[in-house]
């Protein structure tokens, strides 16, 4: 049996933790901008932003946004996860302001992912 490192323990904490807040924070959606340093290099802080300024402008108020650290895609950043409650996670790659409004009104409020900046559907396996 492979010993259990903290690494794994924190990971396994945060997938929790991203679990229940998402459940039980009575909140429909969490959006997740990955700002590493490669990601705010890349143009993630007007991303944020943008995605804050459209969630301001809809009053919706089911939305959780947080930031995460580096995913190790430098090359595919900004970086943004959509997780609705009940479906898949969605990862979207190569962001900009604009695509983050864009995914804004039509996959967060409108149900439609948006499949031209998806970089990844589902979640990872831990073994």
């Amino acid at each position: 049996m492979a010993k259990i490192t903290i690494e794994d323990l924190k990971k396994i904490k945060e997938k929790v933790q991203a679990e229940t807040s998402l459940r039980e924070g009575g909140k429909r959606v969490k959006v997740t901008v990955h700002m590493g340093t490669c990601g705010i290099a890349s143009g993630a802080k007007t991303v944020m932003d943008a995605l804050m300024d459209e969630i301001g402008a809809s009053g919706a108020t089911d939305i959780i946004v947080t930031t995460s650290g580096c995913m190790g895609l430098c090359s595919r950043e900004p970086l943004v996860t959509v997780e609705i409650l009940g479906q898949e996670p969605i990862k979207y790659e190569y962001m900009t302001p604009n695509k983050m409004r864009q995914v804004f009104k039509r996959h967060i409020l409108a149900g439609e992912i948006q499949t031209p900046f998806v970089l990844a559907r589902g979640t990872e396996e831990q073994k």
